[in-house]
């Protein structure tokens, strides 16, 4: 638990009295109108400065050219079948990226589109893995303000006129409206999943406006957290002497991102919903075969509230109403004509033409009075497709069926929900903004970094269906029907030389049998049959399928080795997502894909997906059934999947006790287990590394026995001998034991240098180098209940040396942990990865030490994150954390999902209960293994006994539960 140690941390506030008069901030201290104390600000006229992307040294451009050029010709090859390759270093958006972003809009898994603090519609990502960061300036908000008498007026869209594409004011577009904001006084508070903007008398000196927008994240929520929606509740204060007569305009643009809007054929039709909820729908037909998508800008009429629309405006001269003449009609009258609603759908547009709408709501506010106005976004888009072929429903459409006027019924119903919203999000979020113990920047940034389960590029869908057409040894028709699966092993028994060979046959949706399990006696088959995993649970737990790509520029989703980083923040707020995930990659240890693979770095072949090897992800173009998308490597031979997968799944194991889970998912942690044998070359019970880039850290060689491999390998012994015996697998626990013992006695003896771990036991020049994150075994034993690795002392004294040289030897602990350091003090310049700063990385250091008991170091090399992404002092990269930046800051992957370990902090500070009650394991308590079966292997006996155990046990959790 967190202890009073944390008070020693610079408290980095930001109140919001230096941004804010106190008086406004007083006009809105009710119905949640004023921002938190405790918020990420920025001035509207602050500047958004370009960031700076990485670049090379010549050294390792000489190292990287083989790769390079056949990097270049594999995306030259995936864009001649219209593909972007998941890795796509030479492409370059024509929107440079700059520190203009904010909270993103909308829940989980539908497609998101985020708003920059300064006002803009930006990083458009409706179409899965697919992502346009330029902003679509016709999406705004504007104001129209007129005094009784009519002698002041004011006019001006709501976002400071310093954008790029801005024409001349005579044009008939976007460019003759009223870009009159400066931005000097107001200010924008962001919290995610809400955000508020605070105009404090712009343009009108005498009128304070609070524009609160406000997203359904909400946790342990799996409905209104997958809605595609938002609302915009705007609250006037007018604190003059006279009446005020004002209008707010919501105008939207028919487009996707980019030039979407110009493909032609979109239509725009007006409507008027229940509940005085009215507004336009926007039905956009999206290209290359794409499934459409429709639009929905509503805003709530009340008794004081007037709302009419103008279902249809262009950019320029053609359409029968411009932008132009809309901005002139709301500066004559503040409103359109009421007739609007019943003109019917539009004419659908012309290839190049932009189509627009826009939505009034017009209301008067008394001297010193109040009043509140209310506006919704939705987008439906109910069916994806991915490139290859697949195509599913969204999680949404469980709850709003497919119809593409579904968009309107959540619009509706964002605005009529939105309360209790909040209300769900501040009971949430209250506990963590109120612990006085916490530094203030802790506060904010650890909820703030939950961007990136939004506009992370998320897809969840609305089956609970293991994929029906997983292209292994198997082949299972897209829709599901029943039919025979046949799946082929070969494993060599390493300890016997013999080479064992087994063929079963089962059908898709009959329930587990003998039939399924090995028959070969002195096989060392895993088990290999197949349980109905999520098909059997209650509706309650049909949660659907989850996936979240590794970062908008490397397109695969659910990058394993990242989602080790990342998965704290699923499992504290979303379980159910976080263990179905887990279950798609149990799923996929026990599969085998083996078509033909070139692998970039080497330029070599071998096959997809190896049998018994946990995947790099789950694919990019047909995500579930083709798997492995990343290719520079084959990651097959990596070291830190299998022990990432075995270590994640006893921490959901032990965090949600659920043990029809541990059931489902015990033959795959076994398999991974017994696959890395093979890397043990010399039976010293520790894997090795193999000479190249063979873990998460993919440009940076290891020689031998590796800190971070052989730690989290030592981590997975523990852990996997912790299940064994929960779930009944006694022989299983006990050989894990003993082979623990002796791992840890070669890792000691091979790497542990007196002070820490070196980084291998080669000979390098960088053998000897202190890693930042050399004790991520430890991280995740700690996180999950179980026994240290090492003694204390050898774990704070490995974990203080970190802290003093590759944290607050770099820009004096201001910038992070950077990942390799020599123990003379210089960074280590082995590769570009050596000498990154890994912000993920550092979160999961900083979570370490708190576990540690070092909470005063770990919040000092947190901050260092927090002061160069997110402070006004640093980069810029809030709302879109890198994987690494340098120490000069320059930029590497932005929008990137590592940074979510930031979660792990908090898990370190309120261990759950379950995992603190957890039955404890007694590594010392082990029974003596004899050569002969040292191996992790298991024969076919013991395998088929076991499987019947886990079958009995897993019907009775069922049946007992319902």
């Amino acid at each position: 638990m967190v202890t009073s140690n944390i008070f020693h941390c610079r408290k980095n506030s930001w109140p919001p009295e230096e941004y804010i008069s106190r008086h406004t901030l007083q006009l809105f201290d009710f119905d949640s109108a004023g921002p938190p104390k405790q918020a990420w600000r920025r001035r509207l006229n602050s500047h958004a400065n370009l960031l700076k992307e990485f670049s090379i040294t010549f050294k390792e451009a000489i190292k990287m050219v083989r790769l390079g050029i056949r990097l270049w010709s594999y995306v030259r090859e995936e864009a001649s079948h219209g593909r972007k390759a998941p890795i796509d270093p030479f492409t370059r958006e024509s929107c440079k990226p700059s520190a203009s972003q904010g909270v993103p809009l909308g829940g989980m898994g539908s497609g998101s589109i985020s708003r920059g603090f300064r006002g803009e519609f930006r990083q458009w990502q409706i179409v899965p893995g697919t992502c346009d960061p330029s902003p679509v300036m016709a999406n705004q908000f504007s104001i129209f303000i007129s005094r009784d008498g009519g002698n002041k007026k004011y006019a001006s869209v709501l976002a400071p006129g310093q954008h790029e594409g801005l024409g001349k004011a005579s044009d008939e577009g976007i460019s003759s409206w009223g870009w009159n904001l400066s931005g000097q006084h107001s200010t924008y508070h962001a919290l995610f999943p809400r955000a508020w903007t605070i105009y404090d008398g712009e343009p009108d000196p005498e009128l304070k406006v609070s524009c609160r927008q406000i997203s359904p994240f909400i946790p342990h929520n799996y409905k209104d957290t997958s809605l595609p929606t938002a609302v915009f509740v705007y609250t006037l204060v007018n604190t003059g002497k006279e009446r005020a007569k004002v209008s707010l305009l919501l105008t939207w643009a028919n487009s996707i991102g980019g030039v979407s809007h110009s493909s032609g054929d979109h239509v725009n039709e007006p409507f008027i919903g229940e509940d005085g909820v009215s507004g336009v729908l926007l039905h956009h037909k999206t290209g290359k075969g794409n499934p459409p998508v429709t639009f929905s800008i509503a805003a709530c009429e009340t008794q004081n509230v007037n709302v009419t629309v103008l279902p249809c405006f262009g950019l320029s001269e053609g359409r029968s109403v411009t932008a132009r003449e809309m901005w002139g009609k709301m500066m004559q009258d503040g409103q359109f004509d009421r007739e609007n609603f019943s003109c019917g759908p539009s004419m659908p547009s012309s290839p190049g033409e932009t189509l627009c709408a826009a939505v009034s709501a017009s209301a008067w506010v008394e001297p010193h009075g109040k009043c509140t106005v209310a506006f919704s976004l939705a987008w439906s888009s109910p069916k994806i497709k991915f490139l290859k072929g697949s195509s599913y429903h969204r999680r949404y459409t469980k709850f709003y069926g497919t119809s593409e006027r579904a968009a309107l019924n959540l619009a509706h119903d964002a605005l009529t929900n939105y309360k209790r919203w909040e209300e769900e999000i501040e009971k949430w979020q209250s506990p963590i903004l109120n612990d006085e113990r916490l530094p203030e920047w802790y506060k904010f940034t650890l909820f703030n970094e939950l961007y990136f389960l939004v506009a992370g590029g998320t897809v969840w869908i609305d089956s609970s269906l293991p994929s029906t057409n997983v292209k292994i040894d198997q082949d299972l028709p897209i829709n599901g029907e029943s039919v025979d699966v046949k799946v082929t092993e070969a494993k060599v028994n390493r300890k016997h030389s013999t080479v064992v060979e087994h063929s079963t046959t089962s059908g898709c949706n009959d329930s587990t049998g003998d039939s399924d399990i090995p028959q070969n006696k002195g096989s060392s088959n895993n088990l290999s049959h197949r349980f109905k995993w999520q098909d059997q649970l209650d509706d309650s737990d049909d949660v659907g399928r989850f996936l979240y790509l590794e970062g908008v520029e490397y397109i695969m989703w659910c990058t394993y080795d990242v989602h080790f980083y990342a998965s704290f923040a699923l499992l504290k707020l979303f379980p159910k997502i976080e263990l179905n995930i887990q279950r798609d990659f149990a799923k996929a240890v026990l599969s085998e894909d083996g078509r033909k693979v070139k692998f970039l770095a080497e330029g070599n072949y071998g096959i997809r997906k190896v049998r018994g090897a946990v995947p790099h992800d789950l694919g990019t173009h047909d995500p579930w059934n083709e798997m492995n998308a990343y290719n520079i490597h084959d990651t097959s031979k990596w070291k830190d999947l299998n022990p990432k997968f075995v270590l994640q799944v006893y921490r959901d194991f032990a965090a949600t006790g659920d043990m029809s889970f541990g059931v489902d998912v015990w033959p795959a942690v076994r398999t991974a287990m017994e696959y890395m044998e093979q890397f043990d070359r010399d039976d010293d019970g520790l894997i090795e590394n193999d000479g190249f880039p063979d873990q998460t850290y993919d440009t940076w060689t290891v020689h031998g026995v590796s800190a971070y491999c052989g730690c989290l390998w030592l981590a997975a012994l523990q852990a996997a001998a912790a299940m064994a015996e929960q779930i009944g697998d006694k022989f299983f626990a006990e050989t894990c034991k003993t082979k623990f013992f002796t791992a840890k006695s070669a890792f000691e003896k091979k790497l542990w240098n007196g002070s820490y771990f070196n980084y291998d036991s080669g000979s390098s020049s960088n053998s000897k180098s202190i890693q930042a994150d050399q004790l991520a075994g430890q991280w995740y034993t700690a996180s999950s209940g179980l026994a240290p690795l090492f003694d204390e002392f050898k774990t704070r004294s490995a974990l203080q040396k970190i802290y003093d040289f590759n944290v607050m030897k770099v820009k004096g602990g201001r910038m992070g942990a950077v990942n390799g350091m020599h123990p003379n003090g210089k960074v280590d310049e082995t590769c570009m990865q050596s000498r990154e700063i890994w912000t993920g990385v550092t979160y999961a250091v900083a979570a370490n030490m708190i576990l540690a008991g070092m909470e005063k170091e770990a919040f000092t090399t947190a901050e260092g994150i927090f002061t160069a992404g997110w402070s006004e002092e640093g980069f810029g990269y809030w709302f879109q954390t890198p994987e690494a930046w340098m120490t000069d800051g320059h930029f590497r992957s932005l929008i990137y999902m590592r940074p979510l370990a930031i979660w792990g902090m908090q898990w370190a500070l309120s261990i759950p209960k379950a995992i603190l009650d957890a039955p404890k394991i007694n590594m010392m308590d082990r029974i003596l293994v004899s050569p002969a079966t040292f191996s992790l292997s298991l024969t076919g006996n013991r395998v088929r006994k076991i499987a019947n155990k886990a079958k009995w046990f897993r019907k009775s959790v069922l049946h007992c539960s319902r």
